[in-house]
């Protein structure tokens, strides 16, 4: 069997990587956001992409689903090269692929029951109604949320928007989920309850994770593994312990300018 050494010199299975990217750049302009970014992301994984603001981290996950594409390099997801892919096939990758946004992006006008049913009737053409209501049931008690299910956004929490976001991402069942600054406006307790929530659910679906963060405690809670990312670049790997007690002057100056 084809093996590979990932980044923090781990043997494994090619068969087990959903996400390889290849040397990529990335510039707008003059601006070079991604200089050379390379990262294999394992099956059921969750890693955490850290970093301060406009540091590139959220230009990374958007090449992964081809919403950008990289001026250099490669990005392949299930082994298929992004950018040679058709607009089916595109479409296709979107289905297995769920994105949070920071602002849950649920719709206001419709219920909590409405923006969950969404993506059930809109994408996965479901017409089925038990179906819809037994997803809909699962997937709001995994986030704690039955009782709301027939709420507006406009009457829950900011916690609660996250949590009915990852709710509506996670319905369609994606086997890869995309965390761009998931606590990113909450308060630290409510922010360490969405990356509880975001492990939890991890396990619970088996989803493998990429998480874009500058939150150190939602790093320490959700990660596997850790990539430190800083003028467009990887400049560490490995676990949120391992990074921290670094002595490399870099890695410890990062951790403290921001703990």
């Amino acid at each position: 069997m084809e093996t590979f050494i990932n980044n923090n010199g781990e043997n494994g299975a090619m068969e087990d990587i959903v996400v390889e990217i290849s040397h990529i750049k990335k510039a707008f302009g003059v601006n070079e956001v991604l200089k050379d970014i390379s990262v294999c992301v394992k099956r059921s994984e969750n890693v955490v992409v850290l970093g301060k603001s406009g540091q590139g981290k959220s230009v990374t996950i958007q090449c992964i689903v081809g919403l950008l594409t990289p001026d250099e390099g490669s990005v392949k997801v299930f082994g298929k090269e992004v950018s040679e892919m058709s607009d089916a096939e595109l479409k296709d990758l979107r289905t297995k692929v769920g994105f949070l946004f920071q602002s849950g992006a649920l719709y206001d006008s419709m219920t909590v029951r409405e923006n969950l049913e969404f993506p059930l009737t809109r994408v996965l053409k479901i017409k089925d109604q038990k179906e819809i209501d037994k997803r809909v049931e699962e997937v709001l008690d995994g986030v704690g949320l039955l009782d709301a299910v027939d709420k507006l956004p406009c009457d829950l929490s900011g916690g609660m928007r996250k949590r009915v976001g990852l709710a509506r991402t996670m319905i369609v069942k994606p086997e890869i989920m995309l965390y761009d600054e998931p606590t990113t406006g909450l308060d630290p307790i409510t922010s360490r309850e969405i990356s509880e929530l975001i492990l939890h659910m991890q396990k619970r679906y088996k989803t493998t994770s990429i998480i874009i963060t500058h939150d150190m405690e939602c790093a320490k809670i959700t990660a596997d593994r850790v990539l430190i990312m800083n003028d467009g670049m990887y400049i560490a790997e490995g676990s949120f312990d391992e990074l921290k007690n670094s002595e490399d002057i870099k890695i410890k100056a990062f951790f403290n300018e921001t703990t």
